[in-house]
């Protein structure tokens, strides 16, 4: 059953001590979301600024969003390996890698962010960090949660996505005031310490964090997913309509601060505070979809629902303004908090919580990377074709509706995984 998770006792092949998954490790959790956290931060960093160094730099546009797609390119190379690695060697290797990255990444950004071309390298840097986090984060968050809060913490794990987004964004908000970009990337090189140091100190601690990633009986040394065939399939569809979701939502909230500041008239500090309209609505969604899902609402259902929500919303844009551009951002991003937290439920939904392993969480990491490559340069692309939005409206709604309907062939399919 969904969510359903034994009372086993879990081996740490790091400390060679036994763990009972009885209660909620709530280090592992944290640690597990901060650093996930700090992935997001890494990749929406640049949104709020890019106006201002698309003005300082001149980038081309097709390449500024390639500073965002890279991103996603690192993601799909690696993020079955990842899984893989750290089913059979284990998390803090790959942890201080990740970090290690980040740091390489922003060093050389501030030191020649005039250079397309190396601005290009190193936000691919970050990238590989962000897909290792990306997959570990999330999965460390769950194995470390006890049956009774494991539906809080999906909810939680979704919540990533807009935790770094909407920390990046005030963070930007006094720089931009003085026409700077920087500073965010100071930042990000102190957050990365701070997490590196931190992961030291969790790991000195004996039994601080269950770092069992998943390994039983059903796994094999291939490194292969638990799954079973018929689930791996359910998997693939589920990854599918990430894609085509991260998509229209990273190609959306890359652009948005640009389309503000030079379609809408706004200042660049301006337009980020109708960019958080949004993503703290995307955050508080995230995190209050996982009790529900938890009441027993239905997973696909619900994606279903919010994704053709998104689909209305995207074809009706060119025909609202003022209030009810507002509003339609309003709905926008409640949809957009409630369809990422089933997705992220997926694999425990799909599996029990007892057999989600790293393997199926990057399966569907792949499906999300797929659309944050194809998003931002879709839209700029579009942008490009026609010197307006035009086309962006149906391309992204028409997407969504796609998506829509692909939930409801999943929530059939899971209604015969769980008869």
């Amino acid at each position: 059953m969904p969510f359903e998770r034994p009372s086993v006792i879990l081996y740490d092949r790091w400390y060679n001590l036994t763990v009972p998954a009885l209660s909620t490790n709530w280090r592992g959790v944290a640690f597990g979301l901060a650093l996930a956290s700090l992935a997001t931060y890494q990749l929406f960093k640049l949104p709020p600024v890019l106006p201002v160094m698309l003005e300082v730099y001149g980038y081309d546009r097709v390449l500024a969003g390639g500073f965002m797609s890279i991103f996603a390119i690192a993601g799909i190379a690696l993020s079955m390996r990842i899984g893989r690695g750290l089913k059979r060697h284990g998390l803090w290797s790959y942890v201080g890698g990740a970090l290690g990255l980040f740091l390489v990444g922003e060093g050389l950004t501030l030191m020649a962010p005039q250079v397309g071309w190396l601005m290009l390298v190193a936000r691919g840097l970050e990238g590989a960090g962000f897909a290792i986090c990306a997959v570990a984060g999330p999965l460390l968050a769950n194995i470390n949660a006890s049956p009774r809060h494991l539906s809080l913490v999906i909810g939680l794990t979704a919540a990533w996505v807009p935790i770094g987004q909407v920390s990046a964004s005030l963070i930007a908000l006094p720089a931009l005031g003085a026409g700077l970009w920087r500073p965010l990337w100071w930042v990000g090189l102190g957050l990365t310490v701070a997490l590196g140091l931190w992961a030291l100190r969790l790991r000195g601690a004996v039994g601080a964090v269950n770092t069992d990633m998943g390994r039983n009986d059903d796994s094999g040394d291939d490194g292969q997913p638990d799954a079973k065939p018929v689930e791996r399939r359910v998997l693939m569809v589920g990854a599918a309509i990430f894609a085509i979701f991260s998509g229209q939502y990273y190609g959306y909230m890359t652009w948005l601060p640009a389309f503000l500041v030079e379609t809408q008239g706004f200042a660049a500090d301006g337009a980020v505070w109708i960019y958080l309209l949004p993503t703290i609505l995307v955050l508080i969604f995230n995190i209050g979809t996982g009790p529900m899902l938890r009441a027993g609402a239905p997973v696909a259902p619900m994606l279903a629902g919010s994704l053709a929500v998104q689909g209305v919303i995207w074809l009706t844009t060119p025909y609202v303004d003022g209030w009810l551009g507002i509003a339609s951002l309003v709905i926008y991003g409640i949809s957009c908090g409630v369809g990422p937290a089933c997705l992220f439920a997926l694999p425990s939904t799909i599996m029990g919580g007892h057999r989600v392993d790293a393997s199926a969480f990057g399966i569907i990491m792949t499906g999300r990377n797929l659309g944050v490559l194809a998003g931002p340069i879709v839209l700029a692309q579009a942008v490009a074709l026609t010197t307006d939005w035009s086309m962006v409206w149906p391309i992204y709604g028409g997407a969504s509706l796609v998506a829509a309907a692909a939930a409801v062939y999943l929530a059939v399919r899971l209604r015969a995984l769980t008869a």
